[in-house]
């Protein structure tokens, strides 16, 4: 099931909606979150009959099931976890019924993991990247946008649990963090270094390929 986004960075709304959908996609890992500029990309506009931003769809299995049009935040984000149920309901199905409670330190290390997961490049940092709250995490801001990569991003000051078990978890005790496809690539200093060497272009390209990845849906 993959959320669609067509915004524009001229519509007022579209800003607000965008951090609606970024925290969305942070939620509820089991989908997929994809932002388009609906300028930008006109024939992926008319082949969706957008005809106003910001547009919301939902698709699963090639297929328009939801369309919200508007910034209404409290529908998209029902419709969101409507479908974000269906998926966790269907992998429960497949549970025994009588599985023992979790461990919550299981519980957390499986939700450490969707994160580091729910977007190609993923950003761990202070604040967000509209408003960083240090200095190394605003470097790493302005070099993944010099770069023209689309990534995810989680404040980790505003989830203490989160801050805590990914630096155990990725044995990095410090943070921003950044992965690439749920690995840990390191830091602001690693991500010079790879920019520079031209080494994460190679495994994170910049976003320029969303036609090729809407047809694959």
């Amino acid at each position: 099931v993959t959320a669609l986004n067509f915004w524009a960075s001229w519509a007022a709304p579209c800003a607000d909606m965008n951090e609606v959908f970024e925290e969305l996609s942070r939620k509820f890992p089991t989908l997929q979150f994809l932002k388009i500029e609906a300028e930008a990309f006109p024939d992926v506009s008319e082949e969706y009959e957008i005809a106003a931003v910001p547009t919301f769809l939902v698709v699963k299995n090639g297929t328009i099931t939801d369309r919200i049009e508007g910034a209404n935040a409290p529908l998209l984000a029902s419709t969101i976890e409507k479908h974000a149920k269906s998926i966790s309901s269907s992998s429960a199905s497949h549970s025994a019924s009588s599985a023992p409670q979790a461990d919550p330190k299981v519980a957390l290390r499986k939700r450490l993991e969707d994160l580091v997961k729910s977007e190609h490049v993923m950003l761990f940092m202070k604040g967000t990247p509209q408003a960083p709250r240090c200095g190394f995490s605003r470097q790493t801001v302005e070099l993944l946008g010099e770069a023209g990569v689309k990534y995810g991003s989680f404040n980790i000051l505003a989830d203490e649990e989160v801050r805590a078990g990914l630096k155990e978890m990725s044995d990095w005790p410090t943070y921003p963090q950044i992965y690439v496809n749920g690995e840990l690539i390191g830091g602001l200093d690693i991500l010079k270094e790879m920019i520079a060497s031209g080494e994460f272009k190679k495994i994170a390209p910049p976003e320029d390929d969303i036609n090729a990845r809407l047809k694959s849906l």
